[in-house]
């Protein structure tokens, strides 16, 4: 089957969507956010997106593609990215990492605050939230007290409307079983009758949630000593990924430590000043 202007179909559907319609779409998204698309993901990017053409009242991927490049297409191209972005995200998602952050780095920067000084750590794809408090739970479990000090967890993504799930913070305890029940019972307040829960005031004044693109401008001027950035950069190509790494190393203190997912490796210009010190985890020179 082809279509009248002699455009084979790539997917075949509801609507016309062609090789050419693919490439269009991944040329925007990975200028958009970073994220590269194969042409093995044709058949998801058409499930995904035949619901906006639906909502949109759209006849085919043509014109969604002349939409979303428009002038108009802003906040358009915003809800593609949304659509076709992958947000998997648990509390405690790869338990190692809270381990090290609480037997090895928490000491540290626990002194440091009692002393008066600024801690600061970075949820740099935060999905709803889950990863943030899971960070804010494992910080109060060593020191009760850091929402009264200078310590401050700053929770960003690309997806406004998973930003907009963190800073709402409500959770079924289904979601909330894999984090140590001493601690989300003690940190969360019940938020209804039907086993919701909402973070109670301590996590809230922790944690921060703001839109931000990695690929993008990043306001951020302080420094961090703690960076979680797990799972996402798979997702770019090898170019992109350096040059994120490479972002993130001016912005991390003497000692400071950046954890990253299972599959993914620290590669180009950081790799050289960045150190490994755990499972998927790396830390810069020097000492907190």
């Amino acid at each position: 089957m082809t279509t009248a202007a002699g455009r084979a179909p790539l997917v075949e559907g509801e609507f016309v969507f062609t090789a050419e319609d693919f490439r269009h779409i991944a040329s925007m998204l990975h200028a958009h956010s970073g994220i590269a698309l194969s042409e093995g993901k044709a058949a998801l990017v058409y499930s995904r997106l035949a619901k906006r053409l639906r909502v949109l009242g759209l006849r085919s991927f043509r014109e969604y593609c002349a939409l979303v490049e428009g002038a108009d297409g802003v906040d358009e191209r915003q809800a593609m990215t949304a659509a076709l972005t992958t947000n998997v995200t648990r509390f405690y998602r790869e338990p190692h990492h809270f381990d090290d952050l609480r037997d090895r780095v928490m000491p540290a920067l626990a002194a440091r605050a009692r002393a008066g000084g600024r801690v600061r750590l970075w949820s740099a794809a935060c999905s709803n939230g889950q990863e943030p408090y899971s960070m804010a739970l494992t910080m109060l479990s060593v020191l009760p007290e850091a929402a009264d000090l200078d310590v401050r967890i700053l929770a960003t993504d690309i997806d406004p409307n998973m930003v907009a799930q963190g800073h709402a913070g409500v959770y079924s305890e289904d979601l909330l079983e894999p984090a140590p029940a001493t601690l989300w019972r003690k940190y969360f307040d019940r938020a209804d009758e039907r086993g919701a829960w909402s973070a109670g005031d301590q996590l809230r004044r922790l944690v921060s949630f703001r839109e931000l693109n990695l690929i993008g401008d990043w306001p951020m001027r302080g420094k961090f000593d703690v960076i979680f950035c797990r799972n996402v950069v798979i997702y770019f190509d090898d170019a992109t990924q350096e040059r994120v790494w490479s972002r993130f190393t001016p912005l991390m203190t003497p000692g400071a430590t950046l954890y990253i997912g299972h599959s993914e490796r620290v590669s180009g210009p950081a790799s050289t000043q960045l150190q490994t010190c755990g499972l998927t985890a790396y830390k810069t020179a020097g000492s907190l």
